[in-house]
């Protein structure tokens, strides 16, 4: 079974449908069926998207990408270190 990527937006677009779908009585199953996705998949973004509204997952986006980016960064930075002590050592053994 092959696996859609939803974007945040979407994903909290889709739990908001759930939440009016639900007080109106509808059942989680009726409408993961309808939305076209899993139960589990349902719960798993309600517990990691429930409490977030379109902006604030445009920004946790945001931030996502800044923090990969950073971390790119920090490693990119690790490694010329590394490799500056490594040339420092053959330096000093002359």
């Amino acid at each position: 079974m092959g696996t859609k990527r939803h974007t945040m937006e979407q994903i909290v677009s889709v739990l908001r449908q759930f939440e009016v779908e639900q007080a109106a009585g509808k059942k989680v199953e009726e409408i993961s069926k309808q939305v076209g996705i899993s139960v589990n998949t349902y719960y798993k973004w309600k517990q990691n998207f429930g409490g977030l509204d379109i902006a604030e997952a445009k920004r946790l986006r945001e931030l996502e990408q800044e923090n990969s980016t950073l971390k790119k960064v920090v490693a990119d930075q690790a490694v010329s270190i590394q490799i500056l002590q490594e040339f420092k050592k053959k330096l000093e053994s002359r």
